[in-house]
């Protein structure tokens, strides 16, 4: 039976931390956007050497775990010198993996636009980047946002991977709350509907910026 009166006086504790998990989903959507446009015209780009390095990191962060990742940034980095702290290392760690697989779909959503676009804004006096920055990149954005949506729902779930580097989110304060009141199934629960709740939440506002600005 669920111990309602652990869950009712805890409930806010947790939702505390919550707040925190939607700080560093956003901080690290909006990060990990730019880092997958700015990718996927690296990927579409003439010059070979910025092609592939665009390349090679898309396929180092999709090839590798994400714990594997945050390890590396939190852990790793400080034999170089570089100390970040939990929170900069969380962000920055999701804000990379998200990235790359934004960077995949923004790609196909530019590719998927009609190559004579392109050419008719040329033929109008466009430069290329003017013509990627006014005609391509809203149509592409436009298909691509499903697709976008669904990386950052699951980044959000992703979030609790930070719990490992000793930043205190949802899952982690979940963990520390059952060494003192030793109710793991109370505390598990409660985080998993925090988390149900964001994601949900989540899902219906893209619905609504997918309608919107459904063609």
């Amino acid at each position: 039976m669920l111990d309602w009166g652990i869950i009712v006086h805890y409930f806010p504790f947790l939702v505390k931390a919550a707040v925190m998990t939607v700080q560093i989903s956003i901080l690290s959507l909006i990060l990990g956007f730019l880092v997958g446009l700015i990718a996927a015209l690296m990927k579409l780009s003439r010059n070979v050497l910025i092609r592939g390095a665009a390349g090679f990191y898309v396929w180092i962060i999709r090839s590798t775990p994400l714990l594997v990742q945050l390890f590396i940034i939190y852990f790793g980095l400080p034999q170089l010198g570089i100390d970040l702290g939990p929170f900069l290392s969380g962000v920055l760690g999701l804000a990379l993996n998200t990235g790359a697989y934004n960077a995949e779909t923004i790609r196909g959503g530019i590719s998927s636009v009609p190559p004579g676009q392109m050419e008719a804004a040329r033929s109008l006096g466009m430069s290329s980047g003017r013509s990627m920055k006014r005609i391509i990149l809203p149509q592409a954005m436009r298909m691509a946002i499903p697709a976008l949506g669904n990386n950052f729902i699951i980044l959000i779930k992703d979030t609790s991977l930070v719990s490992t580097i000793t930043l205190v989110e949802l899952t982690l304060a979940a963990q520390r709350l059952i060494g003192s009141t030793y109710k793991p199934f109370e505390m598990y629960i409660m985080a998993a509907f925090l988390y149900a709740l964001m994601t949900t939440a989540t899902s219906y506002m893209l619905k609504r910026v997918e309608n919107k600005m459904a063609i």
